[in-house]
């Protein structure tokens, strides 16, 4: 039986290059696992390990990998940071129990971090700060520490301090010990010693020791009194303290350091082991029912208790299907079936490997705490619960935003078809946010995701992992449609063609809804004109050609029905008949309801030089942007607007022409509003164009 006090479930995860992947390998050097540091600059890390990775220098899909630092093992997963990718990061978060937050120390709290750090909060994940690459032009780890107060409204805990700044940092001050760690250049990670405070920064951390007792001394009655009385809590209180804010997400502990130059890896180590919590010491994940409504059960960690666990990644690689999954109760032993509630159908589990990267190694069981890999299963998908036969239950699944983002693609050669097609059931398997679907007019295969790179690298995956040569389109914008007058309509459908007939009549009334309400149903009928067994029918009939609204056949929001009255015939009523009248009524209804199409806007994060700020604005505002704030920071200027999609394509490369190669930028989907007429005129025509041509 294991000891689940030694476990420690974390993810890791930050903004594009704030050096994630690079703590990580710094992490499996110091536990021992590797033996040989790779850099993600020359392609060599061991959680980069895919071709894309490697050579674009970023991190695409969420890596697990399993260490152990001081008799605890680590859990870790190194999680993206590109937005496109945020979904690797929300699914990670959702089955860990605490998380490195990583900052670079020039760059500070950047868009991402942001995102990731909601995302957390929304999954009430503890974290621990690390402030990365105090080694670099411009770093200033008081400035980052301001930010997380005022950007992320969080409460840093300062535990360490740099000695040092930019090319002069050589170590941290751990102000619980008060202690200095001072490394050496010869890049060895364990080549340190531990020292006096230097002269020139005593009193500098006698003032943020004294500041962090007062942030923490309060968890404790008990000792809160003490200090107040004069007396100064000891190490182990401290961290007592430090252990119960930081699970109760009342703050987050904060470290420095420089993972590339190797130094302050180790107190962060520290730090996970001393105040992120075990697997028993978060709330246990509530059970729904197969609706989606709480029943009010949990799946509380502890290994004695029925099988729990969820399906939280799939990946394909040479050995077939891999399916994570998060333990929360129970055992999972090879040989034996587990229910997949989803499905209603038992699986039979094979091998279970503990993962490391790509490679594995493999275990006969697991336990409530761990983090598995099972081969073979079948019917899995992301968010399945895997649980006991005897003692079905469901965990809360999770919930991924829509794509906003469409490419059309068709294999160069008739062969490649299929071959497409099971490439493509697998990438959608693995990867919740990317759909693929097929255009009923054209044929053409659609491809829809979060954004440019996310399709980039999955037609890039299609061509080298799966060996598909394919023709791919431009990228197509997920446009919406919706209604901006109220109309009061009615519809009789009425067939008779010998035999018992079909018969119904709807009065209604349509109006624009509330932004972000989607579409909503009510039957204001009184007395009995449509029985109450038919406006489940009418309610259908109305969602069923939501999909495609009648502009440009872009599916339609924000709007409700009002079933008001109508009338009934006793022999030919029937459910169908109502929804046919439904079906109409929305067709004869819409055009005439002031018919508008929406586009999705995207909230833009640019970064750029001074020099060039004039220059970006101009540009932002000939692609309709509305400039929302700028920030200046040391090293340049943060722009934020909101921008609408169709005008950002290819806009990275207009931004490093403009900035000479500088400037940078993240967007993410923001909202949907009303397209200017010349827009959706335009958008209209090319779309009843590329109908035409695909007819011919």
């Amino acid at each position: 039986m294991t000891d689940l006090s030694l476990y420690r479930n974390i993810g890791i995860f930050a903004h594009v290059d704030a050096g994630k992947t690079t703590t990580t390998e710094r992490i499996l050097k110091l536990t021992g696992k590797i033996h040989k540091i790779g850099e993600v600059h020359d392609g060599e890390t061991t959680t980069d390990f895919m071709d894309q990775e490697r050579e674009r220098g970023i991190t695409i899909q969420s890596a697990a990998t399993t260490c152990f630092w001081k008799d605890h093992r680590f859990n870790i997963i190194d999680t993206p940071g590109h937005v496109d990718f945020t979904i690797e990061v929300y699914r990670s978060l959702k089955v860990l129990d605490g998380g490195i937050g990583v900052f670079c120390g020039s760059g500070g709290v950047e868009p991402q971090s942001e995102t990731n750090w909601r995302y957390a909060n929304d999954s009430k994940v503890a974290r621990v700060i690390y402030v990365n690459k105090l080694d670099r032009m411009g770093a200033d780890f008081y400035r980052v520490i301001k930010q997380v107060e005022t950007v992320l409204g969080a409460v840093p805990v300062v535990m360490t301090l740099p000695i040092g700044t930019e090319d002069e940092f050589v170590g941290v001050v751990d102000l619980l010990t008060k202690k200095a760690w001072i490394w050496d250049n010869s890049g060895d990670p364990n080549n340190y010693v531990i020292q006096d405070i230097p002269a020139d920064m005593v009193e500098l951390a006698a003032e943020w020791r004294e500041k962090l007792i007062d942030q923490v001394a309060d968890q404790f009655d008990d000792v809160m009194e003490a200090y107040l009385e004069g007396e100064t809590p000891d190490v182990a209180t401290l961290k007592r303290c430090l252990r119960k804010g930081t699970i109760n997400l009342d703050f987050f502990p904060t470290f420095c350091g420089s993972s590339f130059k190797n130094k302050g890896v180790q107190l962060v180590l520290d730090g996970v082991v001393d105040y992120l919590p075990n697997p028993t010491e978060v709330n246990p994940q509530p059970e729904v029912d197969l609706e989606g409504n709480p029943t009010g059960e949990f799946a509380v960690v502890d290994a004695d208790r029925p099988l729990r666990s969820l399906a939280f990644k799939i990946m394909d690689d040479r050995f077939g299907a891999l399916t994570f999954l998060r333990i929360y109760s129970g055992k999972l032993e090879k040989g034996t079936a587990v229910l997949n509630t989803f499905t209603g159908k038992t699986e039979r589990i094979g091998r279970i490997v503990q993962m490391h990267a790509d490679s594995r190694e493999e275990v006969e069981s697991a336990q409530a705490g761990d983090i598995v890999a099972v081969l073979g299963m079948k019917n899995v998908q992301t968010g399945h619960t895997l649980c006991d036969p005897k003692f079905p239950a469901t965990l809360e699944p999770m919930v991924f935003p829509a794509p906003v983002i469409s490419l059309a693609i068709s294999p160069k050669n008739k062969d490649g078809s299929e071959k497409m097609g099971i490439a493509l059931g697998k990438m959608v398997q693995e990867d919740p946010s990317f759909h693929v679907e097929t255009d009923e007019d054209s044929g053409e295969t659609i491809l829809k995701g979060m954004g440019e790179l996310h399709l980039d690298i999955k037609v890039d995956i299609l061509r080298r992992t799966h060996g598909v040569e394919v023709v791919v389109g431009k990228p197509q914008v997920a446009y919406r449609e919706t209604i901006t007058k109220t109309i009061e309509d009615s519809y009789t459908h009425k067939k008779q063609s010998g035999g018992s007939g079909q018969y119904g009549k709807i009065d209604y009334r349509i109006e624009p809804n509330e932004p972000g309400t989607g579409f909503e149903f009510v039957s204001a009928v009184t007395g009995g004109n449509v029985p109450r067994e038919f406006w489940p029918a009418v309610e259908k009939g109305f969602k069923s050609m939501l999909d495609k609204g009648v502009l440009a056949g872009f599916p339609c929001l924000d709007f409700k029905v009002t079933l008001l009255d109508g009338a009934f015939h006793a022999v030919d009523s029937s459910a169908i008949a109502f929804e046919i009248a439904a079906k109409a009524g929305f067709r004869q209804s819409i055009p005439k309801a002031g018919p508008q199409l929406l586009e999705p806007i995207m909230k833009v994060d640019v970064f750029t030089p001074e020099d060039h700020v004039g220059d970006v604005i101009g540009d932002l505002n000939r692609r309709r942007g509305m400039i929302k704030s700028q920030e200046a920071g040391i090293t340049g200027v943060r722009i934020k607007a909101d921008v609408p999609l169709s005008e950002m394509f290819g806009y990275i490369g207009h931004l490093r022409t403009m900035t000479s190669g500088r400037g940078q930028f993240s967007m993410e989907f923001s909202h949907y509003i009303a397209c200017p007429k010349n827009v959706a005129d335009a958008v209209i025509v090319e779309v009843r164009e590329r109908e035409a041509a695909a007819k011919k």
